[in-house]
């Protein structure tokens, strides 16, 4: 009797073990369902440019510009914030005009995953709880922007600051 008792207990454990299995796999199935893997619309302009000659022409505005001081509003060598370099390269290098803030910005072109980027694509942070950041991706989660700090400046996207401020990614040409 006590022998039966056991068989049972073992049968309902492994019964519970494999339905918390399950449970948990369905949890982590549904979860990735719900993330942003959102493909930017087929609508988008195509410039008709490789990914290399993007980021040659990105690297092109990063060398005109490199050291160039933040100021917020600024919008010349003597000072930019990010939306107005992030809108001046787009305009200088490939023809498209962007609005100017970062809000307006983060409505553009389709919204992509991280995982996705390709060099030119608009890259948001949040670094404060109504602050806004914008940065144009270049490759391998390197980035190009305006920091308070430095001025216009490379910086990864896995450095620990960005990393846990970063917010979405948009695509704004094909």
């Amino acid at each position: 009797m006590r022998r039966r008792r056991t068989l049972t207990a073992t049968r309902i454990f492994s019964t519970l073990t494999l339905v918390c299995v399950l449970t948990l796999l369905l949890l982590v199935l549904a979860g990735g369902c719900t993330r942003q893997t959102v493909e930017p619309p087929t609508q988008l302009p195509s410039l008709g440019l490789s990914q290399t000659e993007v980021k040659t022409r990105l690297l092109s505005q990063f060398v005109t510009w490199e050291g160039v001081p933040y100021r917020n509003g600024g919008q010349s060598r003597r000072g930019i914030d990010c939306s107005a370099f992030v809108q001046l390269t787009y305009q200088q290098k490939f023809g498209i005009t962007l609005p100017r803030t970062t809000e307006q910005q983060a409505n553009l072109g389709g919204l992509i995953t991280n995982t996705g980027l390709r060099p030119g694509d608009l890259i948001f942070f949040k670094t404060g709880w109504n602050n806004r950041h914008i940065g144009i991706y270049l490759e391998k989660y390197r980035f190009m922007h305006v920091s308070t700090t430095v001025g216009v400046t490379i910086s990864t996207m896995t450095d620990p600051y960005w990393y846990d401020r970063y917010w979405q990614a948009r695509r704004v040409f094909n």
